[in-house]
């Protein structure tokens, strides 16, 4: 049997740092000093290759630290996928922690019809340190890359966020810790693999794309959107220069509780000015857990008739990402970006 093949992306993160000896701080090194450190992958059966990220105009893009992660970052992870997409069996992109939960909820909205795996991991300790996680989870990350059931298909045909021992799906996932070596929860949806002394397939949570048709990427996003949160003592004229920001298109709320905010009429005005100037707004809980329900309380009944949408169970990093790609999919349909919203495309 051929071996499978696996390219594994490395954009930059913890993973791949070292310490600079005059600065003392962490800096992204190359990738080949990357593997010299994960011997174990020549034991796998399975090819691992490079892959490198260009930017729009061919230039070789240089590893970062994920705080300086965006749009064309992730337009550039999706055309280095789609690029190679025949030639590989599964794809593995090495990220760093702090914004991997928006990357690959990017990725799954911009990857239609996925049919191979693209599993995300990083690390909490650079690779070369003694005590690291980063062996285990980039070792383990090319496995579920590679594997596939009976009928030749990918086990794993979405993308995913490996860390500590689990799979979990994407746009699903949100970073809880900045210490624990499981650094990564998803609250609202079950993990998709269990690593342990076994790997187990949990195949009843997992996508199931058409094999018969092919992978759509989409490269445009617009990222003319806002995340705020609300507090009490909020302040009306903040309020009012973000939903009268020119060139602003969507925003993410973030509510109390189930979905809940104050009953002030200047922000339920507010809200409702902005709505009718076409944003979209999307109403997401503060809570880590549970699902915004805006028919359970008076306030957000009020939200509903002030054309606020809810955003469900939804990551805020899926939300916004999905924003961003919707639109862009829909730059003159408002009100298909708001059906959009409230329909799950890729299982956010």
């Amino acid at each position: 049997m051929n071996k499978r093949k696996i390219l594994l992306i490395y954009t930059g993160g913890t993973i791949g740092m070292n310490r600079n000896p005059a600065t003392g701080a962490l800096e992204p090194f190359d990738f080949h000093h990357l593997l010299e450190h994960v011997p174990e992958l020549q034991q796998l059966d399975a090819i691992v290759d490079n892959g490198q990220l260009t930017s729009d105009d061919g230039r070789l893009l240089p590893p970062i630290d994920s705080s300086d992660m965006t749009p064309s970052l992730w337009s550039a992870v999706a055309r280095c996928i789609a690029t190679h997409y025949d030639s590989y069996d599964g794809f593995v992109v090495l990220h760093g922690t702090d914004t991997m939960a928006y990357t690959a909820s990017a990725l799954s909205f911009m990857l239609e019809n996925l049919t191979k795996p693209v599993i995300f991991t990083g690390s909490q300790l650079p690779i070369d340190q003694l005590r690291t996680d980063g062996k285990e989870n980039i070792i383990t990350a090319v496995e579920i890359a590679a594997a596939k059931d009976d009928d030749g298909h990918a086990m794993v045909p979405e993308v995913g966020i490996y860390f500590g021992g689990r799979l979990l799906r994407g746009n699903r996932t949100t970073k809880e810790s900045a210490e624990a070596f499981r650094a990564f929860e998803s609250f609202n949806y079950p993990c998709l693999v269990d690593a342990g002394v076994d790997i187990t397939y949990h195949r009843e949570r997992i996508l199931k794309p058409d094999f018969s048709k092919p992978m759509v990427p989409h490269y445009d996003l617009d990222n003319n959107v806002i995340i705020f949160s609300l507090f009490p003592g909020i302040r009306e004229d903040l309020i009012q220069h973000i939903i009268h920001a020119p060139t602003l298109k969507a925003i993410v709320m973030r509510t109390f509780g189930s979905g809940n905010a104050p009953q002030q009429p200047w922000l339920l005005n507010a809200l409702r000015e902005g709505t009718e100037q076409g944003k979209v707004i999307v109403n997401i809980s503060q809570c880590v857990q549970g699902a915004v329900e805006m028919t359970r309380y008076d306030c957000g009944y009020y939200l509903q008739q002030a054309g606020v949408i809810s955003g469900r169970d939804s990551t805020v990093e899926s939300a916004v990402t999905k924003l961003m790609f919707l639109l862009a999919q829909y730059p003159d349909d408002t009100d298909k970006v708001r059906e959009m919203m409230g329909k799950s495309i890729r299982g956010e």
